[in-house]
């Protein structure tokens, strides 16, 4: 299969799971169509071209995937001759470099470094015997990567457009403990359905995630443009000035300025110093106004939004008994602080979260790494709720 200028094919964009519905508005908003869902990945159609754009804009997409070429193959000498059939000269520079990645479920293949290995083969083997030149390969994955798809007997080839993880923003210099990744924040701001029309209270901030995306999000920046290094660059035929213009056009759409304050406080000193770089890094930290202080203490002005923690899950018996008091005083501070907005926890414990002591109007899955997640929302009324109808309708 040669790649043309204009021609489609299958795109696969991966993401962790829980994230696909937010991942599916997104690609919708762009203009493309959503062909099939998985658990952690979206089926589109593109041309290659439209990768750069997808790569670009998307916020909770990890990898843009361009299918190059679907077969069978029953072991992995079936792999090499197939992967071998495909002219990668045209597409791979002989003094490039390529690293394959894979996932594979097939009976003759135990680890699947070993598919890995021979798909690689197949590749590198095939640019010598047609350029006289084998390009380097291995484990790094910021100049072309291939990836690879095998179940069974069925396989598919892909361009990862991407490279590193689109969670890679480049402004998280300094992530502290246990960062939650950007992609995942994004994701999580969307469920909040907060676009900028409120404030952004973010007490517990950590290395400022949550309040960097939020500034993105609230200016309608392009979250690729931070990055100067994607897969696509390092495929024959990438067209620069296409990206070029791609990236213009997304400066200009960006606002300047946010109408809605963003408020991101931590109890430890260090982790608003690392949100402040990192913010600083990403261009928005004059936008984000950073404080120590407990999370009870972090200012709530008036006029309603949302109010966003990410509180520890605990793992250790004596870390849980400590952190009940943590979920208890939370949904205390809720109540007598948070009148008029919207609350949200994000959390890996739901057993801890039942210390908040308040019902949760909507409770959203994610999973955080390995571990199920819950966002939980909670409606946060101006005085008592039998007052409910006399709030302002400003809050």
């Amino acid at each position: 299969m040669k790649i043309v200028p204009g021609g489609k094919s299958r795109i696969l964009i991966t993401c962790a799971k829980g994230i696909p519905p937010f991942l599916s508005e997104e690609l919708l908003a762009l203009g493309f169509p959503v062909l099939s869902e998985t658990i952690a990945g979206i089926e589109t159609e593109g041309t290659m071209e439209d990768t750069l754009r997808l790569n670009l804009m998307l916020r909770t997409g990890h990898r843009v995937l361009f299918l190059l070429r679907k077969f069978s193959a029953s072991d992995a000498d079936d792999l090499y001759r197939s992967v071998s059939e495909i002219a990668w000269e045209e597409h791979i520079s002989e003094d490039g470099y390529v690293c394959v990645t894979s996932s594979v479920d097939n009976p003759t293949i135990r680890d699947s470094r070993y598919a890995n290995m021979r798909c690689k083969d197949a590749i590198v083997d095939r640019i010598k015997e047609k350029r006289g030149q084998r390009p380097d390969s291995g484990p790094a994955q910021d100049r072309t990567v291939i990836n690879l798809y095998w179940r069974g007997d069925k396989c598919a080839l892909y361009f990862d457009t991407s490279g590193e993880s689109l969670s890679k923003r480049g402004y998280r210099k300094i992530p502290m403990k246990a960062p939650m990744q950007e992609t995942l924040a994004a994701a999580v701001i969307m469920a909040s359905k907060w676009n900028g029309s409120g404030r952004f209270i973010n007490p517990m901030c950590g290395s400022g995630t949550l309040a960097i995306e939020a500034a993105f999000m609230g200016l309608n920046r392009a979250p690729g443009l931070l990055r100067d290094n994607f897969g696509f660059m390092h495929l024959k035929g990438f067209n620069e000035s296409l990206w070029k213009e791609l990236r213009a056009q997304a400066k200009k759409d960006a606002g300047k300025t946010l109408n809605r304050r963003i408020i991101a406080t931590d109890i430890r000193k260090e982790a608003v110093e690392a949100a402040r770089k990192n913010a600083a890094t990403a261009g928005v930290e004059h936008m984000i106004e950073f404080s120590v202080c407990d999370y009870s203490e972090t200012p709530i002005p008036d006029g309603g939004g949302i109010v966003i923690l990410n509180p520890e899950y605990g793992e250790r018996m004596g870390k849980i008994r400590e952190l009940e008091d943590v979920y208890k005083g939370i949904g205390d501070f809720f109540k007598q602080k948070c009148g008029g907005y919207t609350g949200y926890i994000f959390t890996g414990n739901l057993e801890l979260a039942k210390k908040v002591g308040l019902r949760a109007k909507r409770r959203v899955q994610f999973f955080n790494g390995g571990i199920e997640c819950r966002l939980l929302e909670y409606e946060l009324y101006a005085g008592s709720k039998k007052n409910k109808d006399s709030v302002p309708s400003t809050l």
